[in-house]
């Protein structure tokens, strides 16, 4: 690029205005609706949504939220930046250029700013901390629903219809929830998380989540109304649940879990397919499966097959750190890398 970026700051209004120019469905952690969840927790908050020009020409925006780790701070613009043009390899670098010289200038307190960006730079670094992807699988849900099915694998349309006729399992919405309720659900996701090697937040985390989207998540929750094989199980029991969110006609799978009856059973499947068609039916155009194992994400390989049941991977942009403060970022490697070999 040879025009010279600059930045300011914009009206949620103005933000919204722009980012719908752009081709795709506005993330939901990039809009407005975020801010009631950053604000319900600790540590977290909104920071400030900015435009970014070559002239008078909008090249992106982004919305960064402000973040305290253990002893630093630092910015995250969760799907972001948003692109108004055409996303080059010199554009991402112009513009983390003139992010870092605003970030700097604006915000002296932040270590690193995370952000998204498709191609690797050398001022792009690892995440200090939590798990990114780079390929994902996103649904179309704009065709008929015979349609949707007969794009799934073989093996992913066989499993549809036999839970479709499984009438011991129901999928129910059940995003009014309370935190007594939300035990039973949190229990399931302990035994997914042992078992598959992630850790899990508070589950306060989720209540927080759903109290603060309202209308922008959804709890979808498959239960067996059976007794079991040994007649010994309650009925009415949850297997597995998703965590959805829907913003800008898209939705999004965020958290999922499942027990060992929800795998003997395919409730997976059958949940997918009733949150997909759900959806459909309010008139939600795509649905984002959220992450499948790469390179980039070898803790995700587990769910890579299951997914692909469903559609085709595709790239999506991962995130990065990008420091503000280099010194003390590399300090911070070196002190959590210590931390985690002191674990092992």
């Amino acid at each position: 690029m040879t025009a010279t970026l600059h930045i300011t700051e914009i009206s949620t209004d103005d933000f919204l205005a722009l980012a719908r120019t752009g081709s795709e469905p506005v993330p939901i952690e990039q809009g407005p609706a975020w801010d009631a969840y950053d604000a319900a927790v600790e540590g977290r908050s909104h920071w400030r949504r900015l435009r970014i020009d070559a002239g008078d020409d909008a090249v992106a925006v982004i919305s960064l939220s402000a973040y305290e780790g253990r002893g630093f701070r630092y910015l995250w613009a969760r799907h972001g930046p948003v692109w108004l043009t055409e996303q080059t390899a010199s554009r991402e670098r112009a513009v983390r250029g003139a992010l870092v010289a605003y970030l700097r200038r604006e915000a002296p307190w932040a270590t690193f700013v995370r952000l998204h960006a498709k191609e690797e730079a050398s001022d792009l670094h690892e995440l200090l901390q939590t798990v990114t992807y780079d390929h994902t699988i996103v649904l179309d849900l704009t065709p008929d629903e015979h349609k949707i099915l007969a794009s799934f694998s073989k093996r992913g349309r066989y499993k549809v219809r036999r839970t479709l006729k499984d009438t011991d399992m129901t999928v129910t919405e059940e995003s009014d929830t309370t935190p007594e309720k939300f035990e039973e659900l949190y229990a399931i996701y302990r035994e997914t998380a042992e078992r598959d090697g992630f850790g899990i937040f508070p589950a306060s985390v989720y209540l927080e989540m759903l109290d603060a989207l309202g209308e922008h998540v959804r709890l979808w929750v498959a239960r067996r109304h059976d007794t079991g094989k040994n007649g010994d199980l309650v009925p009415g029991r949850a297997v597995s649940w998703v965590l959805s969110t829907v913003y800008d006609n898209a939705g999004c799978d965020t958290y999922a879990a499942g027990n060992t009856e929800a795998r003997d059973t395919n409730a997976a499947v059958r949940l997918k397919w009733e949150i997909i068609t759900a959806l459909k039916a309010e008139g939600v155009t795509q649905y984002d499966l959220m992450g499948v194992g790469s390179d980039r994400a070898p803790t995700l390989m587990g769910v890579r097959e299951f997914k692909q049941q469903f559609g085709e991977v595709s790239f999506v942009d991962p995130a990065w750190d990008v420091a503000l403060k280099p010194l003390r970022y590399r300090m911070l490697h070196w002190a959590l890398k210590a931390k985690r070999a002191l674990r092992r």
